[in-house]
């Protein structure tokens, strides 16, 4: 079982950048793929960005891919999602969330954080 906390949310203007983090508990975090899912408001969940095991493989949704990176370190237990040329259509509450299965598995995964809210103004 693992546990996930964001961190570095917040506001930004559009253009601007912002690296959110996401902290896992557990000894096995080098076996689960990480991944990045957003909610906008009145819209459903949608998947941003994932990061195989050993961070070897991503995989970005096509409305990120350029301007968002996905990135984790194994010794901290961490994966960070850093965020550049934002738009007032990235505004959303963003999670982490992690499994077992490939990068581009389209199963929701076992495992989430409660999400970390990100506002791009124009």
């Amino acid at each position: 079982q693992v546990q996930l906390v964001e961190s570095g949310g917040g506001s930004v203007q559009a253009g601007g950048s912002l690296r959110l983090s996401c902290a896992a508990s557990g000894r096995t975090f080098d076996s689960y793929t990480m991944r990045w899912f957003r909610q906008a408001p009145g819209k459903e969940r949608e998947f941003v960005a994932a990061i195989s095991w050993n961070g070897g493989s991503t995989y970005y949704t096509d409305s990120v891919k350029g301007r968002f990176t996905i990135s984790r370190d194994n010794a901290k237990n961490t994966v960070d999602l850093q965020m550049n040329s934002l738009t007032p259509e990235d505004t959303a509450v963003y999670y982490c969330a992690a499994n077992r299965l490939p990068i581009y598995s389209s199963k929701p995964p076992e495992y989430w954080g409660q999400g970390t809210q990100v506002t791009v103004s124009s």
